[in-house]
């Protein structure tokens, strides 16, 4: 995959000098046209041998265009506060909005490809890495982003010329590490691992482009125009107003009419007295686990999706009445901010993960693009289509980092609906929980049900496993979801 990069590709000066003009002021008027247009962020992903100019690239680029809108990050190893989540999460944090460029040193691929190369890896596991990473780039493709993916690539004697010349000069004798020397001696195993990946990761959606580090004129003319092209055919795109394809074989509802909510029995019995004994019980133990040893090492994100006036908030309270306020952090899930909007959808929610011995409560969630989204025709079909794939790639990934993920969906009747609806009204200190947009949504209700099936059918995994809530009598549903709670936590936690 490397040979053509070991090639010595070089551009004289005087070409160097004829090209430079007119491809940087190309590339400063794509920026800004994509300023303008904001329909779409970039992403640029630095990867490749040492020595071979990845540095010197990003740092004329940001003289060739405007640094202000390039945001460029380098990672080293992960944080105590980055081990303590999801791989991904300190890469989607830095993911830029759209109308921005992201330049990503050390992203998602520097260590497993550095860990393989030393044997820290097995081959299986990064194999299932790369996997990852492919849903993830094309769901980030999906969702408008384009993602450019350089590979700087040096022979393993153009690596050692290099190095030596940076040492024989004073003035770039501190741009080599003892760690480089360490890793010309790995050379090869390194570039097999990384050729492997290379192989692995370059889809239709994310090619990566192998750029010869050998000449500087020549990898600075070959990484403009690459990121130029990019640019200019996304641009035109959305001057066209692209949209991706429709998916092709929809989802259609069952022949019976009978699905998982209406099989429901939602009136459940439990009289005062009970419930009070069993909350106090149910709560004595969740607060013993989340204050265990096990607990300190995992982490807990508890989603809360259901009809309105399902009981959510309600319910919610008797969950955080047992937890230390320092402990929990409720997130209240409403319509996407105008910074949110600028984001892949699963943006949002990847900030608020809690680290070790914390908790999350989620007051609606992600699974808002597989409701809402769809029935009020907020994304295209295609897009919903593709969410539940994601959502369960989003989940698995908390589960992997120690996440114990509870999700309850909350249910009531069309008659216990309305009268809490009515109620709302009639009471002023409650009248602020019923709005116009309640009375909307319930007149929606038949397109709401078959969405919601859809969503327990198709992202009810192992780790992630949905509860359905009976929720006609606030009791009953307030000491399920307690009992569910608690099992799972000390399920989890005796592991």
């Amino acid at each position: 995959m490397f040979e053509s990069a070991e090639l010595g590709h070089r551009l004289s000066k005087e070409e160097y000098a004829g090209i430079e003009p007119e491809l940087r002021t190309a590339l400063l008027e794509a920026q800004f046209d994509l300023l303008e247009n904001k329909g779409f962020a970039t992403v640029i992903l630095i990867n490749g041998i040492d020595g071979a100019g990845r540095g010197e690239t990003v740092n004329l680029l940001n003289e060739w265009m405007d640094p202000r809108h390039i945001e460029v990050h380098a990672f080293d190893r992960p944080t105590d506060e980055a081990s303590e989540r999801p791989f991904m999460w300190r890469f989607w944090r830095a993911l830029p909005p759209k109308g921005k460029i992201g330049v990503l040193f050390g992203n998602w691929y520097s260590d497993p490809i550095g860990d393989r190369a030393i044997g820290h890896l097995k081959k299986a596991r990064l194999d299932q890495r790369l996997s990852e990473f492919n849903r993830f780039e094309a769901m980030l493709a999906a969702e408008g982003v384009l993602l450019v993916k350089f590979w700087f690539h040096l022979s393993r004697q153009g690596q050692k010329k290099r190095l030596k010349a940076l040492e024989a000069n004073p003035d770039t004798r501190w741009r080599v590490r003892e760690a480089d020397w360490q890793f010309y001696e790995e050379y090869d195993r390194y570039r097999e691992v990384a050729e492997h990946v290379l192989r692995r990761t370059s889809t239709g959606v994310a090619p990566w482009v192998i750029v010869d580090g050998t000449d500087p004129q020549y990898r600075a003319v070959h990484v403009g125009r690459t990121l130029l092209d990019g640019l200019q055919r996304r641009l035109e795109q959305a001057r066209k107003g692209y949209r991706p394809r429709q998916t092709a074989a929809p989802l259609l509802p069952v022949p019976d009419e009978r699905n998982l909510l209406n099989s429901l029995v939602l009136n459940q019995p439990m009289d005062k007295k009970d419930y009070e004994r069993e909350l106090e019980k149910l709560q004595g133990r969740l607060a013993l686990a989340v204050r265990s040893e096990a607990f300190a090492k995992r982490s807990l994100v508890l989603v809360f999706e259901g009809m309105d006036a399902a009981g959510k908030g309600g319910a919610i309270r008797r969950v955080t009445a047992a937890l230390d306020a320092r402990q929990y952090h409720v997130v209240p899930i409403a319509a996407p901010t105008d910074e949110e909007r600028a984001q892949p959808y699963l943006w949002r929610f990847w900030r608020r993960l809690p680290r070790r011995g914390k908790v999350t409560i989620f007051d609606r969630s992600w699974y808002g693009r597989v409701l809402v989204e769809r029935v009020e025709g907020f994304c295209s079909e295609a897009d919903w289509m593709r969410a539940y794939a994601e959502i369960n790639d989003f989940e698995d990934q908390l589960a992997s980092a120690g996440a114990i993920v509870v999700k309850l969906w909350l249910s009531v009747s069309d008659e216990e609906q309305l009268r809490r609806f009515k109620a709302r009204e009639e009471e002023a200190f409650k009248r602020y929980k019923i709005t116009p947009e309640d009375w909307r949504n319930r007149e929606k209700w038949p397109l709401y049900e078959p969405a919601v099936c859809d969503m327990i059918d198709r992202t009810s995994t192992g780790d992630a496993d949905w509860t359905l809530v009976e929720a006609d009598n606030k009791y009953y549903a307030r000491v399920k979801i307690l009992r569910v709670l608690v099992d799972k936590l000390e399920s989890a936690l005796a592991v």
